[in-house]
């Protein structure tokens, strides 16, 4: 298979000509493997390869009709997404040795369409940013221009899907993670409703709820038929939602039938800039909507975002210094400021000044947020916001200055994170960390279910991507929206080079 045929198609096109016999699984693996080797070099998108084994697998299985994505390749996030036998580093030195004991439920359910896992996709360190330049891999750079990032923590999943390695790859979304990476690359993405995709078992209650497992797509209907497959409720697992009663994938292709009213919004919610060209996709995206007869109004999410802000990273303090503590019973020693990166290195600290009480205080902002917004979306159907504030970062712009790495150590050796703690320091910070992308992390805290959409791009032709909300269990009505909007000439088409 020729590059041109094996990127022209999309993952349920490539499983359809598996299944006629057009073409079988071992060339769709052989093509993915040379797109592989042929782009990685430049982007640094994937960071582990199961050539052999993939080969093997679609030699010596059977495609039926059943398997929805026959022999179709597919790569997976280095995080939560644990394949028996392989490493699952999570982007850190910590865990570059630690070897999966058995397929996480994701992947299971996965390895049910009929994909073939090819490899690996890099990641940040314990998937904590929106960029991805771990100190163990080094940064992934984005297809579009590889000056730029592709967004994180899904970026290495997106860098591949993007430039044409798979058509279809595993991403997950604790804040963002994987709408910002497809509003970067120009793909399409879906964060689930919280319960819809299995974490488990070692991460049932990732992120305490906020992460969700899913892919990355070129197309809407990729997203939509893999999410129909691995649907469904986990045994032990912390979060339910009740199966869909209609099928994601019929619903990209029925049109909406009565008029929508939608609410959406241009301001951070954290008063912050938001870049003019990301404001201008969403007004773009209004005027469709309106021209398709639908009644939009300017109208902010009732909530506090730098509420919200606070308590989201006061979560990422007790999830880091719960990591560092498993970490250490698996070293048989002390996690060592070395051992990490700096930032990841801080947020531990600031945990060791956290008290339980303000953890579920935390917590508690997110249920009156889930509240809020069920009571929000009683009267409007969907919402919408830029993906992000600012379209992709250059490499290293939002790396740690030398004077922050400086004050992590000495806050490190003098022991001065409850003091810091109680300065505006954690205000300060959270602002820091997420003004570039303030919009998304919403729907994880709610439970929500979010989309973003490619349909804008800057002059340097670089893609902003339009963010979609519903309430709890609202995929469908997500997908019939972006199955229109996939038609149109606004919607940015994959740039793939052989």
């Amino acid at each position: 298979m020729s590059f041109s045929e094996y990127t022209q198609f999309d993952g349920l096109g490539l499983a359809s000509l598996v299944k006629s016999k057009e073409v079988s699984s071992l060339e769709l693996i052989e093509a993915a493997i040379a797109q592989i080797e042929t782009e990685n070099p430049s982007l640094n998108a994937v960071i582990n390869t199961f050539y052999e084994l993939a080969k093997k697998e679609s030699r010596e299985t059977s495609y039926t009709d059943h398997h929805l994505f026959a022999g179709v390749p597919m790569l997976l996030k280095d995080i939560t997404q644990e394949i028996k036998g392989q490493t699952i580093t999570s982007g850190s030195l910590l865990f570059q040795h630690n070897i999966a004991k058995d397929d996480s439920e994701f992947v299971k359910r996965l390895r049910k369409t009929g994909t073939v896992f090819i490899g690996q996709t890099n990641v940040p360190e314990l998937a904590l940013m929106g960029i991805i330049e771990p100190t163990l891999y080094g940064p992934t750079r984005n297809p579009r221009n590889h000056d730029y990032t592709p967004g994180g923590s899904s970026g290495g999943s997106a860098a591949a899907v993007a430039s044409g390695m798979v058509p279809i790859a595993g991403a997950n979304d604790g804040g963002g993670s994987i709408r910002i990476p497809a509003a970067y690359c120009g793909l399409f993405g879906l964060k689930p409703t919280r319960g819809r995709t299995p974490t488990g078992p070692s991460y049932g209650r990732h992120w305490q709820g906020a992460s969700v497992d899913h892919i990355l797509s070129r197309s809407v209907r990729d997203s939509a038929a893999m999410l129909d497959a691995i649907q469904g409720s986990e045994k032990g697992a912390a979060f339910h939602t009740s199966n869909s009663t209609t099928s994601f994938l019929s619903s990209t292709q029925k049109l909406i039938s009565k008029p929508l009213t939608i609410a959406f919004s241009v301001q951070s919610p954290l008063d912050t800039e938001v870049h003019s060209d990301c404001k201008q996709a969403v007004l773009n995206c209004v005027q469709m909507l309106e021209d398709a007869g639908h009644h939009v109004v300017e109208k902010s999410a009732p909530v506090n975002g730098q509420t919200l802000a606070k308590s989201y990273l006061t979560m990422y303090f007790g999830e880091v210094a719960a990591t560092l503590s498993l970490a250490a019973e698996q070293l048989g020693r002390k996690v060592a400021q070395k051992d990490v990166e700096p930032t990841t290195w801080l947020l531990g600290l600031l945990d060791k000044a956290t008290t339980a009480e303000e953890f579920v205080l935390g917590l508690r902002e997110w249920d009156k947020a889930a509240f809020a917004m069920e009571a929000f979306h009683e009267t409007y159907d969907l919402y919408l916001t830029p993906t992000t504030a600012f379209p992709p970062a250059k490499i290293g712009e939002l790396a740690l200055k030398n004077y922050e790495r400086k004050m992590i150590s000495i806050v490190s050796k003098l022991g001065l994170g409850a003091i810091l703690k109680k300065t505006a320091f954690v205000d300060q910070l959270a602002i820091k960390s997420l003004e570039k992308t303030p919009f998304t992390q919403l729907a994880n805290l709610t439970g929500q279910p979010a989309m973003s959409l490619p349909l804008y791009q800057t002059r340097e032709g670089l893609p902003c991507g339009v963010q979609v909300m519903a309430a709890r269990g609202k995929e469908s009505l997500l997908y019939q929206l972006a199955g229109q909007l996939e038609q149109s000439s606004a919607w940015v088409k994959p740039i793939i080079t052989a």
